[in-house]
């Protein structure tokens, strides 16, 4: 399979981060899309859009506890969203995106652009040092 990496169109690698475009914000309703930057949960699900799926527009904690269009899988695979935060509480959590090969693509203030981290680049910052978990998104429902 090719690499999910390989398959992004170039816009998406000059995403600057804005932790006040996030999903429900007005920022984002004024102005949807990239463009203008975008918070970790954005980015991931612009992400996960760009290859067909449908995630759900919640922030951390709500995706969390989400199991309408999302389930909890013990381990991940290529397009699977990780949670990280500095203690096992989903308020706050970061979003990640599993891309295979153990990368996991994400934006963040400290980077200020997407980038590929290995889970021990998270394991080593302290807010980001809990993995909470991962989650997937189902397949829309048909009627």
């Amino acid at each position: 399979m090719e690499s999910i990496i390989s398959r992004l169109p170039a816009g998406f690698w000059t995403v600057r981060y804005d932790g006040s475009r996030f999903p429900g914000a007005a920022a984002v309703a004024a102005r949807p899309g990239l463009a203008a930057g975008a918070n970790c949960q954005l980015f991931a699900y612009e992400v996960l859009r760009h290859f067909g799926l449908t995630p759900p527009e919640l922030r951390s904690s709500e995706l969390w506890e989400d199991t309408e269009s999302t389930v909890r899988v013990p381990a991940a695979r290529p397009l699977d969203l990780l949670l990280y935060n500095a203690t096992d509480d989903a308020y706050g959590a970061h979003v990640g995106v599993d891309a295979g090969d153990g990368g996991i693509l994400h934006l963040c203030a400290e980077v200020g652009r997407p980038v590929v981290w290995r889970p021990e680049d998270f394991a080593a910052r302290e807010r980001y040092r809990v993995l909470l978990g991962v989650k997937r998104v189902l397949p829309p429902r048909t009627a």
